[in-house]
């Protein structure tokens, strides 16, 4: 599993998620720290990721797109 961690969350989260065996990347690592959520959760579904994230936007753009994952 991938998971790409949120703006919102502290990079530190990366070290947990590896201890456990799981490939972990930092949005501020990958793009613009200012990025729409939009385009997070495209970057995430293009590089098979699922976003780690404190953000109640990311359910919602979601269920607006009624995809499974993100889009």
């Amino acid at each position: 599993m991938k998971i790409l961690i949120d703006m919102g969350l502290s990079p530190e989260w990366r070290k947990t998620f590896e201890s456990h065996g799981f490939e972990a990347s930092h949005w501020s690592e990958i793009g613009n720290p200012r990025a729409e959520d939009r385009e997070i959760l495209s970057w995430a579904r293009e590089h098979g990721f699922m976003v780690f994230t404190h953000d109640l936007d990311f359910g919602h753009l979601l269920a607006l797109t009624m995809l499974r994952v993100p889009a």
